[in-house]
């Protein structure tokens, strides 16, 4: 299957997603956006808020795209590594890592856009940072042991997420934590019906989960994504943190 993320429409929609200020996405000159929706702004630095331990050694973002989590999560862990299926995200987050600019563009409406430009922060050591391009199927069997884990909507975008799920116990140190976020939007483009949870999804989670893990909480996050200045996806993330239990396996 073609991968709908190398596209540069989307490169431009997921660089305003990270990077954009609110009022870059929600310019209020012409249109009055509901309050709702600037509070949904900012998605990728409030799911890494969910971790609790604030001074970890070693972090993991699985689905990173264009790597604002990841430059977050770098404000409390050491070191950092960013892993998307998309070569472009990963080219795009690499550059900035390295302390390029990115122009993209914000679509209004047809032809008409506005260009605006992306930057990693300036408060954090890139250097904590690393990217690399990989599948979160399969990930490479050396990648280590992490004190914080972060997979955001990238389950439900997952052919076989039960395989992600299988190898979380052997990516979270015994007491370190994990974070993940799904919309639960499951889609046959994406994921056949056969491998969708059969009840809820915190449920599913939990059978796969509990072995290794204990469920600290869940809580829910919206977030939003600009596709022109009058259509918009808003959605609510299920969120839910977990702590590694120490010897099960």
């Amino acid at each position: 299957m073609e991968n709908p993320y190398e596209s540069s429409r989307l490169l431009d929609e997921y660089l305003l997603f990270h990077y954009g200020d609110v009022d870059d996405a929600l310019p209020t000159e012409a249109i009055a956006y509901p309050q709702a929706m600037r509070e949904a702004w900012g998605f990728p630095h409030r799911t890494v808020k969910g971790f609790r331990n604030r001074d970890a050694h070693l972090g993991l973002d699985i689905g990173c795209a264009v790597g604002a989590s990841s430059f977050a999560m770098a404000r409390q862990c050491q070191r950092v590594i960013g892993i998307d299926y998309s070569h472009s995200f990963i080219h795009a987050a690499n550059l900035l890592r390295e302390g390029k600019t990115i122009d993209y563009r914000r679509v209004d409406e047809g032809m008409q856009a506005k260009h605006l430009s992306a930057q990693a922060p300036s408060d954090i050591d890139l250097d904590r940072v690393t990217f690399e391009q990989g599948d979160a199927h399969a990930l490479r069997e050396d990648i280590g042991t992490f004190d914080q884990v972060h997979a955001a909507n990238v389950l439900c975008r997952l052919a076989e997420p039960v395989k992600l799920l299988q190898r979380l116990p052997q990516l979270v140190r015994a007491g370190g934590e994990l974070v993940i976020a799904t919309p639960c939007t499951w889609l046959e483009s994406f994921t056949p019906s056969a491998n969708w949870p059969q009840g809820s999804t915190i449920d599913w989670l939990k059978d796969h989960l509990l072995a290794s893990f204990a469920l600290v909480k869940t809580w829910d996050e919206p977030f939003l994504i600009r596709e022109t200045a009058r259509k918009f996806q808003w959605s609510s993330s299920q969120l839910s943190l977990w702590t590694r239990r120490d010897g099960v396996w």
